[in-house]
């Protein structure tokens, strides 16, 4: 039999629990054709086919937590090519509806210390479980990295947008701003790793979603070339239904808090990424314009966070500045 482990599902992620099989066995599969949902602290995830062939049996039921590595699926044919298997099946013991209070409530219900007849899991055991939160552990432990590891500075102003068409989506615009800076200087469209700093052409921007049970930062690939994906990633975000791969390589990120309220903040950066841009709540505020006359207009706040082993003052300067320009225009 060849046995297909668990892949590495990314952002450290070690386990996954099956929330539903697409597949059963005596079932023939073509590569890519989707075999299971998977559930980890960040996303249901749709695992393909790695290869075509013919499905022999399933190592693990809707419910069960299987870590990364461990055997998933078995097919016909001979298991030269399945590597070293490690991990176990983690078993629970807890009824179906139980279960499906655990998948609703994102918990890993192999986290989740049984307190009914035989250690069989409660709902309130889950929803004990719950209250911690497996996506806001993922965030506190991204926390912890940035505050030890990042040198961070903040420069802070503001963009005059009071000549925004009526109706202009302001995550848009700040999206093509940002891609507009990174091309200007690129210093900061960057990773810093090992002591060296390694700039993109490519931007992928990264954008903290708040959700009920924490922070999620799912990124738009190459948001150079188009931005048409991004309200859809979004959603996504907010469902909770995005691939791995929507939660991978950011190399800068946006921070629009204030489309819930406030004016500056100084975010956190999370390595290995070098800058993160920070927008806060819109409000009418006095200008002076160009012939000197004092008027009320559309005010955007921005910071700029970046880290300062990998980027000079200058260079985020030059950074926000470009930001300022194209938001202005």
């Amino acid at each position: 039999m060849r046995v297909f482990n668990l892949p590495d599902l990314g952002e450290g992620l070690q386990e996954a629990a099956v929330v539903e099989w697409h597949v059963k066995p005596g079932d023939t599969l073509a590569a890519d054709q989707t075999m299971v949902s998977v559930e980890t602290d960040k996303a249901i995830v749709e695992v393909p086919a790695p290869f075509d062939g013919r499905v022999e049996k399933l190592y693990a039921a809707p419910g069960d937590t299987v870590h990364v590595g461990a055997p998933l699926i078995g097919f016909d044919g001979s298991n030269d090519d399945t590597g070293t298997v490690v991990g176990v099946l983690s078993e629970v013991k807890a009824t179906p509806a139980v279960r499906s209070l655990a998948r609703s409530l994102s918990v890993e219900l192999a986290t989740v210390k049984g307190t009914g007849p035989g250690g069989v899991a409660t709902s309130e055991d889950v929803k004990q479980a719950a209250r911690g939160g497996g996506l806001r552990r993922a965030m506190a432990k991204n926390m912890a990295t940035a505050h030890a590891a990042v040198v961070p500075v903040t420069l802070t102003d503001d963009a005059d947008i009071e000549r925004w068409p009526q109706g202009t989506k302001p995550l848009a615009r700040l999206a093509r701003a940002i891609v507009a800076a990174c091309r200007a200087e690129p210093g900061l469209n960057a990773w810093y790793e090992d002591d060296s700093r390694k700039t993109f052409q490519e931007v992928h921007l990264g954008i903290a979603v708040d959700l009920p049970d924490g922070l999620l930062v799912p990124v738009l690939g190459n948001a150079e070339k188009s931005l048409d994906g991004l309200d859809e990633l979004i959603r996504k975000a907010r469902n909770r239904s995005l691939s791995p791969n929507g939660l991978r390589g950011a190399t800068i990120t946006l921070s629009n808090f204030g489309s819930i309220g406030a004016r500056h903040a100084t975010p956190l950066l999370v390595p290995p990424m070098v800058a993160i841009v920070g927008a806060g709540r819109i409000s009418r505020q006095p200008v002076v314009t160009a012939d000197g006359e004092l008027a009320a207009h559309r005010v955007l706040p921005l910071s700029l966070t970046f880290d300062h082993r990998a980027a000079t003052g200058g260079e985020a300067t030059r950074f926000l500045n470009a930001l300022i320009g194209d938001l202005q225009t």
